[in-house]
C-alpha cells in the first residue's frame, strides 16, 4: 500500500518529445532513489502522460517499474480520454508490477455521476487486485469527482484504496479526507494541513527535480517551507523547467516535451539557471 512521500515523475523524453528517451529512466529513477522519497507516479500531470501514445505510455510503466526494483513504490496514472484506453493502462500496469494504479477523471466531457462511476469502477476492475486511487484535480479535468462517486466505488470495488487530490483551496480540498481512504495530497502549500488531518502522504510535483525537501517535509511537516521553490519554478513553463533542473543535478535528461508543451526560450533558461546557482535549495553543479 502506497505511503509517504512519491514524485510526480517527469517523463524523459527525445526526438523534439515524440519519443521516449528509454535510456533516461532508470538513471532518473536512481536520482529520485537517492534523494530519500517512498515512491513515484509515473505519467501523471507532471509526466505529461495524457500527451503521450498508449504505446508509449504502456511502455513507460514497464520501464519504471523495472527501473524502481522494489526500491521504490510505483504508482502508474492511467487515465485517458476513453474507458476502453483506461482500462487497457490499468490493467497493463498492474500486469508489470505496479505498487498502485491512479486514473483521473476524463477530460473535455463533464460526466455525470454514473458516468463517472462506471469508468472508475472499470479501471479499478481491470488492475485489481493491485490498489487503485482516483486521481482527483478538477482544474485539468474541468470538473470535481462527487464525493458521492467515491461512497459509491468504495462499495463496488474492493481494491479501491485512495486518492490523489490537487484541488485548492483547502475548502475544496477537505471535503475528499474521507474515513478510511489513503489520501495524498498533491499541493505542496496544503502539506502540513493535509498531513495534519489525517493524509497518508504527498504525490509531490516538485519532488520530481528537488526530492530531497519534499522528502524532509513529508516526514517532519511544517520543517521545511516549499512555498519558495514552488513559486521559482512556477516562473517558467513547468515541464521544460524541471528537465532543466534535473540535468543540471546530473540525470542524463535531455529537455524535451511533448507538443504543445513548449522548451524555455534562451531568456527563460538563463534565469532558471542563475537562479539555481544562487537559491537551489541543494548544490546544483
Amino acid at each position: 500500500m502506497l505511503r509517504g512521500a512519491l514524485a510526480a515523475a517527469l517523463t524523459p523524453l527525445r526526438d523534439a518529445g515524440e519519443a521516449l528517451d528509454e535510456d533516461a529512466i532508470a538513471p532518473y529513477v536512481d536520482f529520485l532513489v537517492a534523494g530519500g522519497v517512498d515512491g513515484l507516479l509515473a505519467l501523471g500531470t507532471t509526466g505529461e502522460g495524457f500527451l503521450l501514445p498508449l504505446e508509449q505510455r504502456l511502455r513507460a510503466a514497464q520501464l519504471f517499474v523495472e527501473a524502481a526494483n522494489g526500491r521504490l513504490q510505483v504508482a502508474v496514472h492511467c487515465g485517458a480520454q476513453s474507458t476502453w484506453d483506461t482500462v487497457q493502462l490499468a490493467a497493463h500496469a498492474a500486469d508489470v508490477g505496479a505498487d498502485g494504479v491512479a486514473v483521473m477523471a476524463p477530460p473535455y466531457f463533464t460526466l455525470d455521476e454514473t458516468g463517472l462511476f462506471s469508468h472508475f469502477d472499470s479501471a479499478a476492475r481491470a488492475c485489481a487486485p493491485t490498489p487503485f486511487y482516483v486521481y482527483e484535480f478538477a482544474a485539468r479535468s474541468g470538473y470535481p469527482v462527487p464525493v458521492a462517486v467515491l461512497q459509491r466505488l468504495r462499495e463496488a470495488a474492493p481494491n479501491f484504496r485512495g486518492l490523489k487530490v490537487s484541488d485548492t483551496p483547502w475548502e475544496r480540498f477537505a471535503p475528499y479526507l474521507i474515513e478510511g481512504l489513503d489520501v495524498f495530497v498533491g499541493p505542496e502549500a496544503l502539506l502540513p494541513q493535509g498531513l495534519a488531518a489525517g493524509a497518508a502522504g504527498a504525490v509531490s510535483a516538485l519532488a520530481s527535480t528537488f526530492p530531497e525537501p519534499v522528502a524532509a517535509a513529508v516526514r517532519d511537516p511544517g520543517s521545511v517551507d516549499l512555498a519558495p521553490l514552488r513559486a521559482a519554478l512556477e516562473r517558467f513553463p513547468f515541464q521544460a523547467a524541471a528537465k532543466v533542473v534535473v540535468a543540471r543535478r546530473g540525470v542524463p535528461i535531455g529537455p524535451d516535451v511533448r507538443r504543445p508543451l513548449r522548451l524555455l526560450t534562451d531568456g527563460e533558461r538563463r534565469a532558471l539557471e542563475q537562479w539555481l546557482e544562487s537559491s537551489s535549495p541543494v548544490p546544483v553543479p
